[in-house]
């Protein structure tokens, strides 16, 4: 395999067409169909499917994470033995919104300080599409909700999220559920792992019929919330963080629902041989001034072994 091969076939990923990964290389597009053709006879593998917009096959995402590894290992390689500092690169990271809202802000900052040459981009979604979005090689890693069972993936435990009942005035105790079924649900769209646990929630208190309304952002949650709406179930970090701006108060769930309220946020890889020298140093950085949850401990060790 050349090179030149591996970064063609990781421009067409990117791009999601020959052309523009042509124009993106300064390239022919029969250069760009040459290439990938070659590459696809020397590995005896399908890597792209042709069709609008191509997107890798099961084979071309597995060659996808090792081809990034193997150009920005080159690209270091060769930066050193130039005389001059390798750049860090580029990071896409993916995470809930919540999350993305709360505790990224302050460590995405301290990584630009540590690499202000790194260009950082962050794509927030729902657990279930950003593990899509990992399987199909377009993200460098994620922050979700549990452990994905996919064995492709590698995911350790960084924070630990409780879930409180959020409402637009303070509650003495948890709703009946006669009171819970009076106003509806207030949540992300399918996929969302707050969501699903609603969905126990209800399912906890004999609800079966309950109204979840789907809005598209955490503010808008928030919002409506406030404004006497419905009910949301949300991280008790988030609620405080945004109590002063939204008038929003948490009830705790009952101590009978203790796994319905306890939420491990994780990060996702895939294989560490893939990462890139940009996500080394954000797991680095997770790891120094991350405090993990209790069950991160053994974990950890793994991560940075």
């Amino acid at each position: 395999m050349q090179l030149k091969s591996l970064r063609i076939f990781e421009a067409v990923c990117e791009t999601g067409s020959f052309g523009a990964a042509a124009q993106q290389l300064h390239t022919v597009q029969s250069n760009v169909t040459a290439h990938i053709k070659k590459l696809e006879e020397e590995l005896g593998a399908q890597l792209l499917e042709r069709c609008t917009p191509v997107v890798p096959t099961s084979a071309g995402r597995l060659l996808r994470g090792h081809a990034r590894h193997m150009l920005a290992s080159h690209d270091e390689v060769l930066a050193l033995l130039q005389g001059r500092q390798a750049a860090p690169g580029a990071l896409c990271i993916g995470s809930m919104e919540t999350t993305a809202a709360l505790r990224l802000p302050p460590l995405l900052a301290q990584l630009h300080r540590r690499h202000p040459g790194m260009v950082m981009e962050l794509r927030t979604g729902p657990t279930a599409f950003l593990v899509d979005e990992m399987l199909a090689g377009r993200l460098d890693c994620a922050l979700v909700a549990g452990q994905p069972p996919q064995p492709r993936l590698q995911a350790w435990p960084v924070f630990r999220e409780t879930l409180v009942l959020v409402g637009s005035a303070p509650l003495a105790q948890f709703p009946t559920p006669q009171q819970l079924c009076q106003q509806p649900f207030l949540a992300f769209r399918q996929g969302c792992s707050y969501r699903q646990r609603i969905e126990l929630l209800l399912a906890s208190q004999g609800i079966t019929s309950a109204r979840i309304m789907e809005l598209g952002s955490l503010d808008a949650i928030l919002g409506c919330v406030a404004a006497g709406m419905g009910y949301a179930l949300l991280p008790q970090s988030v609620v405080q963080a945004q109590q002063a701006r939204f008038g929003v108060q948490g009830c705790a769930l009952p101590p009978g629902l203790a796994d319905i309220a306890r939420v491990d946020t994780c990060l996702v890889t895939g294989p560490e041989a893939s990462w890139s020298p940009a996500l080394r140093a954000w797991v680095q950085l997770l790891h120094e001034t991350v405090a993990p949850p209790q069950a991160m401990t053994e974990a950890e060790e793994l991560l940075m072994a």
